[in-house]
């Protein structure tokens, strides 16, 4: 398998044609944020369907599978949309690999809980299980494309994008790497470190953006370059990294959520992220399980994360919310398409192009 070479602006087009198998959404964020700040204007006020609340209120009860942090979104937006609808959230977080087993034992079993499920990695394994159902909000149907699934599986709810960062206390600042090239530099030898698991936020993520940028024979010379710096290779989450970052274990780290930085910074940690171009930025999804034991309240509870309410939760968990009319509350994490670009990928795109991502980091740094 190999991937789709370049940005719009970046690669041949016999790069492009000879890695179009990831077929990676790239876009600039400055000329869609526009118009989609026009498109979503009529929308955020919308309420939910009145028939769809009685239904779901009827139900009493939703189970949600996430993959969101329990204590920063999960529990706020449980208590919101309980206070709001009067109908009782049960919810179980877990990673993606964990809930899609469970789904899918549990589906097998004859006895499926889940009524919703989020994550940037779910969505195409529960549609290939056939657990998935394909239904929209309307407030969704008002959002560009990319931001669906195009047979109506998922919605974004959040974009994560994924950044290097570094120990301020290591590495004065203006003197940090800000482009591909200065990772190269002999002083980084040895003092950089990434995550190793098969996610985007990790060296294949990495590998996977690099790729995308420069195309197939460039990306993989620039990254025979890459390792020759001795990057260290991490188990755990890019969390983990990141906090070994601030522990003073590495003075850069790759690939990881630019958001929790600045979330560790304003605790007064000593860390930063570097607004390094172009930035992977990936979709976390929502959807509703096929055979749903309370389906209109599944629904309900999908409606309620892309309301203009449910987005600025988001927001004010310092996550980087899908409405493109509600800012996260540090705005220079979301791509502009100018100072700051972004490369899209969605859950189907990384799920396609994974397998070839660990072939090149097997061949390149192992």
């Amino acid at each position: 398998m190999s991937t789709r070479a370049g940005s719009r602006q970046a690669g041949s087009e016999k790069d492009r044609r000879a890695c179009a198998p990831a077929r990676c959404v790239r876009f600039l964020f400055s000329a869609v944020c526009g118009v989609l700040a026009g498109l979503c204007a009529a929308a955020s006020a919308r309420a939910a369907d009145a028939g769809l609340i009685a239904a779901a209120q009827k139900e009493g009860q939703v189970t949600w599978y996430t993959t969101q942090i329990t204590n920063q979104f999960g529990r706020p937006a449980m208590d919101a949309f309980q206070k709001r609808y009067g109908i009782r959230v049960n919810f179980i977080r877990a990673d993606s690999i964990e809930l899609v087993v469970r789904m899918v034992n549990e589906a097998q079993a004859g006895r499926l809980q889940a009524d919703v499920f989020d994550g940037t990695s779910t969505a195409p394994a529960l549609k290939k299980a056939g657990l998935a159902l394909p239904w929209l909000p309307d407030r969704a149907k008002q959002w560009p494309p990319e931001y669906r699934d195009p047979a109506g599986y998922w919605v974004a709810t959040n974009l994560y994008v994924h950044t290097p960062a570094y120990n301020t206390n290591l590495v004065p600042k203006g003197s940090e790497p800000r482009t591909f090239k200065d990772l190269l530099d002999p002083k980084w030898k040895g003092k950089m470190a990434w995550a190793t698991h098969a996610t985007s936020s990790g060296a294949l993520g990495f590998i996977g953006v690099v790729l995308a940028e420069m195309g197939e024979g460039p990306g993989k010379a620039y990254l025979r370059e890459l390792a020759r710096q001795d990057i260290i290779q991490l188990g755990g989450s890019a969390r983990t990294v990141v906090d070994q970052a601030i522990a003073g274990e590495y003075p850069v780290v790759l690939q990881i959520f630019n958001h929790q930085p600045v979330i560790s910074a304003r605790r007064g940690a000593p860390i930063d992220w570097i607004p390094m171009n172009p930035a992977m930025a990936v979709l976390s999804v929502a959807g509703v399980t096929k055979d749903a034991p309370h389906p209109s309240a599944a629904k309900l509870l999908v409606d309620f994360f892309v309301s203009e309410e449910g987005q600025r939760l988001f927001r004010d968990a310092d996550y980087i919310p899908a409405a493109p009319d509600v800012p996260p509350r540090e705005p220079a994490l979301r791509p502009d398409g100018k100072r700051f670009r972004g490369i899209f990928f969605s859950p189907e795109e990384t799920d396609a192009s994974m397998a070839h991502w660990l072939d090149v980091y097997n061949e390149i740094f192992r």
